[in-house]
């Protein structure tokens, strides 16, 4: 007699296990009326929430063509979009080349590189290490180009790729509505690319227009609300480059929040010691806007409010804590 076997659960590839993260309630850390929940983004294969965009736009460029069997792949980041790229081309067999400012984090170079990728480093420009500006970034930007035109490689080019936003509108965004059952009354995250925020509150909008969609951007950068950034110099690395992000749109922004550093790494051990969550500055940044969301009263006193936990701790160097 042959040996019955019962129904079996396996993923294809490390591809698969991308998204459906779960929502968290951060009761601990937030005990009064309302309730922040989180997303756990750091559960995503490649230990961030930008695994989600970078299996989207590689399938997008193979689906329409832009990127051949083999082709080589070429993108600027500050480390989480490159891990997340480095996971997915070392399943589908793509040579990959990322281009990154000195001023990010090394571990996620390491990362990057022993997923197979080759990792170039981009001179500062007027940011220090810990710190990158959007000057940096300009630096980056040239490096990429020069890689893609050495390759004659596909550029992924986030910062202008819609299917970056698209990720998230198609899957972030009714992840947060089907967990919250609908009641989701605000998000709120820290801006980088815009292609959380936009993807999201564009979901969320259509869901329900009532849900307050908040920007958080570090006090120092804060080129959404308009602000004068004589010093744009932060902790929160992968955000607030001190410009308006190609992605974003202020059609789906009900105001905006401002973090600042020692917000941010308040609210990092706050995570840690309260909820036993090891995490990123823009996840404490995330935390700490949630916070001050609820405290400013301009949500009803039972409001749940959304927001993400972008990426594990074990991507900083331990002294970044100290950096100013």
């Amino acid at each position: 007699m042959a040996k019955q076997y019962g129904p079996t659960d396996i993923k294809a590839s490390a591809i698969e296990l991308i998204g459906n993260t779960p929502l968290v309630a951060l009761d601990r850390i937030w005990p009064g009326s309302g309730r922040i929940l989180a997303k756990c983004e750091f559960m995503n294969p490649g230990a961030s929430i930008k695994d989600r965009p970078s299996r989207c736009m590689i399938e997008t460029a193979i689906s329409n063509g832009k990127l051949q069997p083999n082709g080589h792949i070429v993108e600027l980041s500050s480390g989480n979009q490159g891990c997340g790229l480095a996971l997915v081309s070392a399943v589908l067999g793509h040579p990959l080349t990322i281009a990154m400012s000195e001023g990010n984090s090394p571990q996620r170079a390491v990362m990057m590189r022993a997923l197979g990728a080759e990792v170039v480093l981009a001179k500062q420009v007027d940011g220090k290490p810990g710190n990158v500006t959007g000057a940096d970034i300009g630096e980056v930007e040239v490096v990429a180009a020069e890689q893609t035109e050495k390759y004659h490689a596909y550029y992924v080019d986030q910062l202008n790729n819609e299917a970056n936003s698209r990720a998230h509108e198609e899957t972030t965004g009714p992840e947060i509505w089907r967990q919250t059952g609908g009641r989701v009354a605000a998000f709120v995250t820290v801006v980088g690319t815009a292609g959380c925020f936009a993807g999201i509150s564009r979901y969320l909008k259509r869901q329900n227009p009532d849900v307050v969609c908040v920007a958080a951007e570090p006090t120092a950068a804060q080129a959404i609300k308009g602000e004068p950034m004589p010093n744009p110099l932060h902790l929160l690395q992968g955000s607030g480059y001190g410009m308006i992000p190609a992605l974003f749109s202020y059609d789906t922004m009900d105001y905006t929040i401002d973090v600042t550093d020692e917000e941010a790494l308040k609210y990092k051990d706050l995570l840690a010691r309260k909820e036993g969550l090891y995490l990123g500055y823009t996840s404490g940044a995330n935390v700490a806007a949630a916070v001050k969301l609820l405290e400013s009263g301009k949500l009803p006193s039972d409001a749940w409010v959304v927001t993400l936990l972008n990426d594990t701790g074990l991507k900083y160097p331990p002294e970044a804590a100290h950096m100013s």
